[in-house]
């Protein structure tokens, strides 16, 4: 099942995504930092779009093909856009202000609001393997919310854990659009072609964050958290750029499950945890790692339940 190894290939590229990601925003303003990773990823794909236009046969066998398409395709990318900008700003924010042995696992239980979503929205049922997968996750959260009060972080009134919690439920929304968008006519979706998704994407959100960057950081930027540049900030585009391709690459395989992918992305928590262990030394491992542990295992019975 290639999809599945390059799911796999996926989740570890977005462990170090988020690794990059929290060693960018260490004292640093979070709006430009974002801005340059929508920037040096829309410059990764430009090429793409360029070449499919203006050299079609180079790339038109190749998996870097950008069909062209018109603005009954193009509105589809835009809304993506729009919901993984916020999601990211949100994730961004949080990441900032909480250890990244907090936020990795409460975005691990992305799956769970996928698999929900697909209740609510396709009008899916849950087997008896998913519903152990789901309350193993939500009793997760509850013991993680013990573990963060032990470095004073109260998930009830700590806004910057709503933020994370919003860019997940955002990020599940994205998700269950990907599947909306990639599935065949057939199977319920409109059969978009997955480079038109991601190249597209990248470029609308270099828009949309020039514009927050130019409306609401510039005119402030003297009294809020300066911007220093970092080499992180390219590492961030570059990472997220090859688990992104991989994984809508996967997604347009036969046979591929958003279900199955989702969860197996999630174990990016794994790398992110072990370096928030030895590079950013952060505090209760124990604790945190046995609530990881809930986490991992109600994805294996989520995982048991989809098969």
């Amino acid at each position: 099942m290639m999809w599945l190894l390059l799911a796999f290939l996926s989740a570890a590229l977005l462990g170090f995504y988020d690794v990059f990601k929290k060693q960018s925003l260490k004292d640093n303003a979070v709006i430009p930092v974002l801005f340059l990773n929508t920037l040096f990823s829309s410059l990764i794909f430009l090429p793409f779009i360029v070449l499919s236009v203006w050299r079609p046969g180079i790339l038109e066998d190749s998996i870097f093909y950008v069909p062209v398409a018109g603005w009954e395709v193009h509105r589809y990318v835009v809304l993506k856009s729009v919901i993984v900008l916020s999601s990211w700003i949100l994730g961004y924010f949080g990441m900032k202000n909480l250890p990244i042995t907090i936020v990795g696992p409460i975005n691990a239980t992305r799956p769970v609001m996928v698999l929900v979503g697909a209740l609510v929205v396709f009008g899916e049922r849950l087997n008896f393997y998913q519903w152990i997968g789901v309350l193993m996750a939500v009793f997760s959260f509850f013991m993680l919310s013990r573990s963060g009060k032990k470095e004073g972080i109260d998930f009830k009134h700590n806004k910057w854990i709503y933020y994370v919690v919003m860019a997940a439920v955002l990020g599940a929304v994205s998700g269950l659009y990907d599947k909306y968008l990639m599935a065949p006519v057939d199977q319920g979706g409109i059969g978009l072609d997955r480079m038109i998704v991601q190249s597209w994407y990248n470029i609308y959100q270099l828009f949309m964050m020039g514009g927050v960057l130019m409306l609401l950081w510039w005119p402030k930027r003297q009294s809020t958290t300066p911007f220093h540049w970092h080499w992180c900030i390219i590492l961030i585009s570059i990472f997220l750029s090859a688990a992104d391709f991989v994984y809508f690459y996967a997604l347009s395989l036969d046979g591929a499950m958003i279900s199955i992918v989702s969860m197996v992305r999630r174990g990016s928590v794994l790398v992110s945890f072990l370096f928030g262990a030895m590079v950013f030394r952060e505090k209760n491992l124990k604790s945190k790692a046995v609530d990881l542990a809930l986490v991992l295992i109600g994805m294996i019975f989520l995982y048991l339940g989809s098969r």
